[in-house]
């Protein structure tokens, strides 16, 4: 089986379910794992349609990260119906809340 990745592709949106994540935004980023069992030449997954697919969810405004998610993970499998598995992990960076932490995450494979 082959996989198809984009990793810690970086976007800043305006995306959170807090008034101040609407207007400051917050940092995030994507991360994607594509499974093929089988590619040719007229028959495989465009990395770079992959890339578009990410930032165009991150132009609508959504409140929870796992509406965000999803929304990425059924552009790809109607994009490449031939795919076996698709896993999309969406990370905020530095979220807004109390404590030191990297990084809060959503993913969803399937």
């Amino acid at each position: 089986m082959y996989t198809v990745s984009l990793h810690q592709v970086k976007i800043t949106a305006p995306i959170g379910l807090y008034p101040q994540e609407k207007i400051l935004g917050n940092e995030f980023e994507v991360d994607m794992d594509v499974f093929v069992q089988e590619v040719s030449e007229q028959h495989f997954v465009d990395y770079t349609l992959l890339n578009k697919m990410i930032r165009s969810a991150f132009q609508n405004p959504e409140t929870v990260l796992e509406v965000l998610v999803l929304k990425i993970h059924k552009a790809v499998l109607m994009q490449f119906p031939f795919v076996q598995k698709v896993k999309v992990v969406i990370r905020k960076i530095n979220p807004p809340m109390s404590g030191e932490m990297a990084y809060a995450q959503v993913s969803y494979e399937k």
